[in-house]
């Protein structure tokens, strides 16, 4: 099966070590998970990784993929000037995904920017150490329902299904981002999709979209994970829940799929 891996991880900037320096100690378990998670993908050997961010380039109407040829880290705004990587796209597959959406009448803006957005780089830092050969397609979510991410996820696996390479894919995403100051402890929704995922219950997945819980939660994971539930709607999978934790108020969720 061209689909070889899929895995679910935050994005803090922490967890980049000339940022975090003495903080990323607060993050050791999303760490180790996240090494874990780098261990397995290894193994799969994908060629190609689809990074899914809620920081690339953001359409209130329309999903985004970046088409650029090749795409460098950028971690200036936090400070950072030194960590420096890089990868190359997949500019063919972007083309594809473009003419499938325009049949099925699902919007998709493609874009080229060279500049990795920190919600796609920071999870790639940790999972391409060992992989340079691998190109990368980041994709953005939109701010449409939550069934029109099924759609298009749905869409993207039709594409993966029909091609000849190892594909990977990874939905980056932080839950709840309000933790220690609401009154009502939004960890309740992360509690739920947590089981959610763990149960295969896209249904509920679904009707969290709404739900007052999604909107006072300040989350930018789960659009991602809706993207990520259309490519694995029908297919027999175990989802691993390899840490959850909130040392800064935001909940971090690192797990994969087994299939």
């Amino acid at each position: 099966m061209p689909l070889v891996f899929a895995g679910i991880t935050p994005h803090p900037p922490l967890l980049i070590p000339a940022i975090g320096k003495d903080e990323i100690e607060k993050l050791e378990k999303t760490k180790s998970a996240m090494d874990k998670l780098e261990k397995e993908l290894y193994v799969a050997k994908p060629q190609i990784i689809f990074i899914i961010s809620p920081h690339s380039s953001l359409f209130g109407d329309s999903f985004s993929i970046n088409a650029h040829t090749n795409f460098v880290s950028a971690f200036d705004e936090f400070g950072d000037l030194s960590t420096k990587l890089a990868w190359n796209g997949v500019p063919d597959l972007s083309a594809k995904i473009s003419h499938l959406c325009d049949q099925k009448d699902l919007p998709l803006q493609l874009v080229s920017q060279e500049k990795l957005d920190h919600g796609a780089s920071i999870p790639l830092f940790y999972l391409t150490r060992h992989l340079k050969d691998a190109n990368i397609m980041p994709i953005g979510y939109s701010h449409l329902n939550a069934m029109e991410h099924i759609r298009f996820g749905e869409l993207l696996k039709e594409i993966i299904m029909t091609d000849e390479r190892r594909i990977a894919v990874i939905a980056s995403g932080d839950l709840s981002h309000n933790l220690d100051t609401v009154k009502e402890d939004p960890k309740n929704l992360d509690e739920k999709i947590k089981y959610f995922l763990e149960n295969k219950a896209i249904g509920n997945m679904l009707e969290l979209d709404k739900s007052d819980i999604l909107k006072e939660a300040n989350e930018c994971g789960y659009r991602s994970i809706m993207i990520l539930m259309g490519i694995m709607k029908e297919i027999d999978y175990k989802f691993s829940d390899y840490t959850y934790e909130h040392p800064f108020g935001v909940g971090y969720l690192t797990g994969s799929f087994d299939f």
